[in-house]
């Protein structure tokens, strides 16, 4: 008989977040999959159990996850951790589920901390519906592109990023969202430095020029908002499409752009831009 997968979250930084069903899932598994064997190990110990540790991340999971699958069709029982939060979100862990979903292997999540949930209830921002957006690229191309997708979202958006990377990632959201835009930036959740500050995007870059930002981050994105639509004639509307033109961007994504910023129909406005630019 086949044995299961197990899905545990464990804590976004406070160990008091462990609950009583997550304990006993681990002391009763027969061996752990972790993203880092030496975080798990910590949880292992302060909870004082002790398992087999197997490594299960980002560059070995290919090779690893055949090997995790091949015991758990063997009879035994596997838990999934991650380093901190649900494992399979943002994570190599939903290549090891679709595995398991293959193999008719069955697998039971044992719900934990979500530091995503977490920061867009402590927001303000709309929580009826949100998108959740994980990291963005540090490929520039890819990183835009990402951006470029998310200009028109009405629905609240949530980031994660690191320390090193917030100050850009606020400046190139100023560009593509605007700096008007709200923003919630969680830190440190559930730990002794935690905190939630609230600004436009424009007031986090002037912020995070004068404090170095220090600590894992959340950052919860208003979406675009009805009222931020300008109202413009056709033809000011296609002057500001060959504004961009004169700039570098494409007849055609100009126009796109400008039409969901003004409400203005697109063809309408590249017709125009295109007989001006003539």
């Amino acid at each position: 008989m086949s044995g299961k997968l197990y899905l545990v979250g464990t804590p976004i930084g406070n160990l008091g977040d462990i609950s009583p069903r997550v304990a006993r899932t681990l002391e009763e598994t027969d061996f752990i999959a972790a993203e880092d064997t030496r975080v798990t190990l910590k949880i292992l110990n302060h909870l004082g159990i002790k398992k087999p540790l197997v490594s299960y991340y980002e560059h070995n999971r290919a090779e690893s996850g055949e090997k995790i699958i091949s015991r758990i069709l063997g009879g035994e029982t596997c838990v999934l951790v991650s380093d901190a939060g649900m494992p399979a979100i943002s994570d190599p862990g939903q290549d090891l589920v679709r595995l398991c979903a293959e193999n008719g292997i069955e697998v039971v999540a044992v719900p934990g901390p979500c530091a995503a949930v977490c920061a867009i209830a402590l927001s303000g921002l709309e929580t009826g519906r949100f998108t959740f957006e994980g990291f963005l690229s540090t490929a520039r191309k890819s990183r835009f592109e990402h951006l470029e997708e998310l200009k028109t979202e009405k629905r609240t958006m949530i980031f994660y990023e690191a320390p090193h990377k917030l100050r850009a990632t606020l400046s190139d959201m100023v560009q593509y969202f605007g700096g008007d835009r709200k923003v919630a930036i969680c830190r440190e959740m559930t730990k002794l430095h935690e905190e939630v500050l609230r600004f436009t995007l424009r007031q986090a870059v002037e912020y995070y020029e004068a404090v170095p930002p220090k600590g894992e981050f959340v950052l919860v994105i208003e979406g675009l908002k009805e009222e931020e639509k300008i109202s413009i004639s056709p033809e000011q509307g296609a002057e500001m499409v060959l504004e961009m033109y004169s700039s570098g961007t494409p007849l055609k994504s100009a126009a796109k752009e400008v039409a969901a910023k003004t409400g203005l129909k697109r063809n309408e406005l590249y017709d125009l831009a295109l007989k001006m630019k003539d």
